[in-house]
Formats: C-alpha cells, structure tokens, sequence
C-alpha cells in the first residue's frame, strides 16, 4: 500500500511539501466532501486503485476533507491556479502538478490510465 503524508492546514507551508515529495515520487491529493455521493464513489474507485499497487509502490497520497480542511483544500487549488472541485485528485511529479481531475473522471481505470 502506497506511504501517506499529512499536509499542514496553511497552503502555502503544504505546497513545498508536496513539490519535495513528489521528488522522491509521484503524489496524490485526494480532495473529497465527505457528505457527497459523487465523492464517495470517487473515493471508492480511488480506493480499489490503490489496491491494486504493489507494496513497494513509490505513489505517496494525501487526502483532505474539502469539509473539515476548506482552506487548505482551496488554498491549495488557487496557489496552483486551478479552479476547485469536490471531489477532486492533483497528481505531481518531480515537484510539479502534472495532471488534475475530478468528479466522474475518477475511477480506478483513469488513474491506471493516466500513470501509464
């Protein structure tokens, strides 16, 4: 199962922590509304994504609840200049945003899709 990290509550203190761990490899955030269908089936789908990866896999997540963490999970959008969604994954590598995407998109085929 791929390692988690926890993100402080200040974008501007997370951000540098995502780019420096995305240099080790790739991270998701996974943003998602706990009181939302479409989230929770997003979470779902992302969920049987990460059992399918080996143990060793180097994928490091993060998820935030876009609820209980607004400002974070806003922050963090807008410091990447992106517009906000719920739910939503921001996939980085080698310390940049290399892809987001949200709402139905989120099934365990598109995240095997999009790391290739």
């Amino acid at each position: 199962m791929p390692r988690t990290i926890e993100l402080p509550d200040d974008p501007a203190a997370a951000l540098p922590i995502l780019r420096a761990a995305s240099a080790e490899g790739p991270v998701v955030v996974f943003k998602a509304s706990p009181t939302c269908p479409i989230s929770h089936k997003a979470q779902w789908e992302f969920k049987n994504y990460l059992k399918g990866l080996a143990d060793d896999d180097p994928l490091i997540t993060v998820t935030i609840d876009v609820l209980a963490r607004r400002s974070l999970a806003r922050g963090l959008t807008s410091a990447l200049q992106i517009e906000h969604q719920s739910p939503q994954a921001l996939w980085f590598e080698a310390g940049e945003l290399r892809w987001h995407d949200s709402h139905s998109n989120l099934t365990a085929t598109y995240f095997r899709a999009k790391r290739g």
